[in-house]
């Protein structure tokens, strides 16, 4: 298949790796210099999305934010001004639901089916190609592109329509955001205690407690190792995105609340690129401690 990626950052660049990998032809364009690994390995540099789009069959977006897809379909040169019928537009970023759906009629009118396919699972889920892939948008456009999902992850979900898959990713970001905040809130509490947090840490992964943030993340903790997997500027992004939901949809979500307040204090302590286990910091300043 002719496939077209825009947006090769720490997330795009290992996921279209897999697809050159699983033998098909890639279109590549991105603001910043594309990867040479991935020319050297038969990928097509394009000038804009919009030649991205006019020699793919699936154009694959993976951008940070909701204005950035928006500029990338419908900005100068981008992807809509190249696409013809039967043409199909995959956007795995995580944005807006209420965006998603409006970008999804405007790339319709053209002809054109619309995926919003959002990712989680990090860099380690996109080198080791077992992302979790929560999909919305038409059943016909689903099964064209799922082989090309399968090279890229494990757990493949068409959840519903166009929306679904971000506000599917929306659920994702709450759960994950509390999971660190209850992670870094223990080790804290156990450090503060006495006890070794890296052995309350392998102790509670026999329980009930046990989940893959405490085992990931938790470590990271411990280690003190920070580097982004996922940074914190993106997973504030997210509960932003959540926190609007919600107050349009009037519900109430107070524990996200409080999660972006921590993750807005680490950044106002310099760390927005910081990796998102760094919530603890913001609880390490509070307890005047630090896990170790």
């Amino acid at each position: 298949m002719k496939v077209g990626f825009i947006g090769l950052g720490i997330m795009g660049r290992p996921m279209a790796k897999h697809l050159i990998s699983g033998g098909h032809d890639l279109f590549l364009h991105d603001l910043a210099p594309l990867p040479e690994p991935l020319l050297s390995a038969g990928a097509t540099a394009c000038a804009s999305g919009r030649e991205v789009a006019q020699r793919a069959e699936v154009t694959i977006l993976m951008v940070p934010d909701t204005p950035h897809v928006e500029a990338a379909l419908f900005g100068p040169s981008g992807v809509a001004d190249g696409l013809s019928s039967g043409k199909i537009v995959v956007d795995m970023s995580s944005i807006s639901p209420i965006a998603t759906k409006e970008f999804a009629r405007r790339i319709n009118e053209r002809g054109c089916d619309y995926l919003d396919a959002p990712v989680s699972g990090g860099e380690v889920g996109a080198k080791a190609a077992s992302l979790t892939i929560m999909v919305g948008g038409p059943q016909a456009a689903f099964d064209r592109v799922k082989p090309l999902f399968e090279l890229m992850g494990k757990n493949i979900t068409l959840v519903g329509g166009n929306g679904d898959g971000q506000t599917t990713k929306v659920a994702n970001q709450i759960i994950v955001a509390l999971t660190i905040q209850a992670v870094a809130e223990a080790l804290v509490f156990a450090s503060k205690a006495g006890a070794d947090p890296a052995k309350v840490r392998q102790a509670l992964m026999g329980g009930f407690a046990a989940s893959r943030v405490l085992e990931v993340h938790g470590e990271r903790m411990v280690k003190r190792n920070f580097d982004p997997g996922f940074r914190i500027e993106l997973h504030q992004k997210d509960l932003n995105l959540a926190l609007q939901g919600a107050r349009a949809l009037g519900v109430s979500l107070p524990n996200t609340a409080t999660a972006q307040e921590l993750f807005n204090a680490c950044i106002a302590m310099g760390g927005s690129t910081w990796d998102h286990s760094a919530l603890v910091r913001a609880l390490e300043t509070l307890a005047n401690h630090q896990v170790a």
